[in-house]
C-alpha cells in the first residue's frame, strides 16, 4: 500500500468511527410558522374572515437549512440573540415540533428540559404530579415509586408535596419539575436555560446535578444566554443567527467570535 493509499484508508476509518459516534444528526432543517396579520378574537370572527377572503397570514421562517451533528458524550451549546431559533431547534430535536423541511435523527432516549412543568395538572398535589409528569416523560409507575423519596428530597418541598400545586410559587413548581426530569441518567438531555431554577442554593444544587449527568456520559444540548456557562460546560458550540447556522466549532473560538 502506497503512502497516499494508507492516508486515504486512515481517513476513511476515522470518518467511519465518527459516524458510529453520532447520536444526533440535524440535516437541512427548516421551520416555517404562519402568522395571522390581524388579531382574531373569536371562532366566529375567524370563520367570517376566512369565508370573506379577509383572513390574511404571513410566513415566518424560524429556522432555515440548519445542519449539525452531535457525538456521544458531548456537551454542545447553542448560542444566538433573541429570535435566533435556539428554542425552536431544541423543540424540533425533542420531537415537540415537526420540521417543515429536513430531518432529525436521534439514537437514544431523550429527556427534554424545555418548558418545565408544562405537563402538570394544577388541581393535583405535588405527589400526584410526580406520577403524572413522570409518566409523560416515559417513566414507569414502579420506577417512580422507587425514586419518589429521592425526588421529594431533591425538590426540598417537604410537607408541601401533598398540597395542590396551584398554591405553589413558580420557584417551587420549577424545583419539582427539575427533580422529576433529572431523576434518571438519560442518553440525551436537552436543556433550555434550566440553571435559573429556584433560589441561589437550589441553582447551585441543580448545576451540580447537571455536571453529574454530563460527567456520566449523557449527551447534552444546552441553550443559555450566559456565555460564562457555555464556556465552562460545553465542548462545542452552534451559533445561530436569524434561524441559520453562523458557525459550528470549538467553544472558545465560537464564543470569542460571538462576543466580538
Amino acid at each position: 500500500m502506497s503512502k497516499n493509499e494508507k492516508l486515504l484508508h486512515e481517513q476513511k476509518e476515522k470518518v467511519a468511527e465518527l459516524q458510529k459516534r453520532k447520536i444526533i444528526e440535524v440535516q437541512n432543517v427548516s421551520m416555517r410558522f404562519r402568522l395571522t396579520d390581524d388579531k382574531i378574537m373569536s371562532l366566529k370572527e375567524f370563520v367570517t374572515r376566512k369565508l370573506s377572503g379577509k383572513y390574511k397570514t404571513s410566513e415566518f421562517w424560524a429556522l432555515k437549512d440548519v445542519s449539525f451533528d452531535v457525538y456521544r458524550g458531548e456537551v454542545v451549546g447553542i448560542i444566538g440573540h433573541n429570535g435566533a431559533g435556539k428554542s425552536t431547534i431544541l423543540k424540533v430535536i425533542s420531537g415537540i415540533l415537526k420540521p417543515t423541511e429536513g430531518s432529525v435523527t436521534c439514537r437514544g432516549n431523550i429527556v427534554p428540559m424545555l418548558e418545565l412543568g408544562s405537563g402538570f395538572d394544577h388541581d393535583l398535589t405535588g405527589r400526584e404530579n410526580i406520577f403524572l409528569n413522570g409518566a409523560i416523560l416515559g417513566y414507569t409507575e414502579d420506577f417512580l415509586k422507587s425514586k419518589y423519596d429521592e425526588i421529594v428530597a431533591f425538590s426540598e418541598l417537604g410537607e408541601f408535596i401533598d398540597v395542590p400545586i396551584r398554591n405553589y410559587s413558580s420557584g417551587m413548581l420549577m424545583r419539582l419539575a427539575f427533580s422529576i426530569a433529572t431523576v434518571v441518567n438519560p442518553q440525551i438531555l436537552i436543556v433550555d436555560e434550566i440553571l435559573a431554577v429556584g433560589d441561589a442554593n437550589f441553582q447551585k444544587k441543580s448545576r451540580k446535578r447537571m455536571l453529574e449527568l454530563m460527567s456520566g456520559g449523557t449527551t447534552v444540548l444546552f441553550v443559555s444566554h450566559s456565555l460564562e456557562q457555555i464556556r465552562e460546560m460545553c465542548d462545542r458550540v452552534v451559533w445561530l443567527e436569524h434561524g441559520q447556522v453562523q458557525t459550528v466549532g470549538e467553544t472558545k473560538e465560537v464564543c470569542d467570535a460571538y462576543e466580538s
